[in-house]
């Protein structure tokens, strides 16, 4: 069994998962707009180039998606996506990309637990934690 998160934006899911694509270094392997569907007709003009839904999959994980109409769309609260880099440099670069326009709730940093531990959330307001990989050096 596969435990998938999916993020909900408010018309902003093509351009962040592009972000994501290149920030984590992975690939969109399916992105569709409700234009491109069986569906285009049951949506007004605003809405056909709007995300109907996408995969990014990066190593053997995969992150989904969609565009949800504004008065469906809620900010995400309660959970955030966990990622573990193993190189201490890719883990910077992360956090760093992910904190441009975004907001930091914990500065990447050394805890008890890993060398490198932060929480940001990025300017999609997807919520983030980066914790370096258990034993990787930092």
């Amino acid at each position: 069994m596969n435990i998938t998160p999916y993020l909900n934006f408010p018309g902003t899911c093509a351009e962040a998962f592009r972000f994501y694509a290149e920030t984590l270094q992975g690939e969109i392997i399916f992105l569709q707009t409700h234009g491109d569907s069986p569906m285009k007709d049951m949506v007004g003009p605003e809405w056909q180039d709007k995300v109907m839904h996408a995969t990014l999959k990066v190593g053997d994980h995969e992150i989904s998606g969609s565009d949800a109409p504004l008065h469906m769309f809620a900010k995400p609260a309660g959970f955030m996506v966990t990622i573990n880099p193993a190189d201490p440099e890719h883990a910077k670069r992360i956090f760093a990309a992910f904190k441009e326009g975004g907001e930091v709730k914990m500065e990447l940093q050394e805890t008890f637990w890993t060398p490198l531990f932060g929480m940001v959330t990025d300017r999609f307001g997807t919520p983030w934690m980066i914790s370096l990989e258990a034993g990787a050096p930092a």
